[in-house]
């Protein structure tokens, strides 16, 4: 076990702990009408980007890159689900906080050289998408069941095809990586299922997100108190159990 990954495992427990106390504080937060239904997203969209992100491409990655990822498109649909939208200059800033986020997750494995065109590439990418009308907010829908429209499929299939091509130019440009094709392949494969899952299920988490009764948020908090624990004493139970850390 990397004692990066380790470490990193331990931060997340952390937030989570905080998270979850700020679930159980609800009524301190002014209830219904305070910050915790744009948190729920915050939270959902990075636990679901994260988890499949990582299953992809790495524990660090799948933080990095779910952090990122959920925290700006929750800002964007909370947005969308009252009627309204970003201006394009906001957009440009999300797509940059993104690109930054998986290069984040990309810079231990390849480098700041890779990482960062990674990061200039995926931002004039997203950029361009904005302008043609593909982003978090398209076709939205807050429902109880899944949904997957035809822009929203074609849309993660050029997400999908965008960050394989992107993958494979930094390869080129900066730095050579090993079995380029099967890697860039890992990439955009990773990005684009975990992008279409989460545009599956996004109605269902807006949703909940803005119909969760209270007594069900606080026990959505303790829920992730607990993770938090399971997280945070992680590393000592791989000395209970005298797993080597490298």
């Amino acid at each position: 076990m990397d004692h990066q990954a380790v470490a990193a495992i331990s931060l997340a427990g952390i937030i989570l702990d905080v998270v979850g106390g700020l679930y159980l504080a609800y009524d301190l937060l002014g209830g219904q009408h305070g910050p915790l239904r744009l948190l729920t997203r915050m939270v959902t969209y990075s636990v679901v980007f994260g988890i499949g992100y990582g299953l992809g491409l790495g524990v660090f990655f799948g933080i990095a890159a779910g952090l990122s990822v959920g925290i700006t498109i929750s800002l964007e649909l909370q947005r969308v689900s009252r009627g309204g939208r970003y201006s394009y200059a906001w957009e440009l800033v999300f797509s940059a906080l993104r690109a930054v986020g998986f290069s984040a997750g990309l810079y231990r494995m390849l480098g700041l050289p890779f990482a960062a065109t990674f990061a200039a590439l995926n931002t004039a990418g997203q950029a361009v998408a904005y302008r043609r009308g593909v982003r978090p907010g398209l076709d939205y829908q807050a429902a109880r069941h899944s949904r997957l429209t035809r822009r929203q499929l074609v849309a993660t299939v050029l997400r999908t095809i965008g960050y394989l091509a992107t993958a494979m130019i930094c390869s080129m440009l900066v730095h050579q990586v090993a079995h380029a094709w099967l890697f860039a392949l890992r990439v955009g494969l990773t990005v684009g299922l975990v992008t279409g899952f989460g545009t599956m299920v996004n109605p269902i988490i807006e949703y909940y997100a803005d119909n969760l009764p209270a007594r069900r948020l606080g026990a959505f908090g303790i829920w992730l108190v607990l993770c938090g624990f399971f997280f945070q004493s992680f590393q000592y139970w791989l000395v209970v159990f005298d797993i080597p850390v490298t």
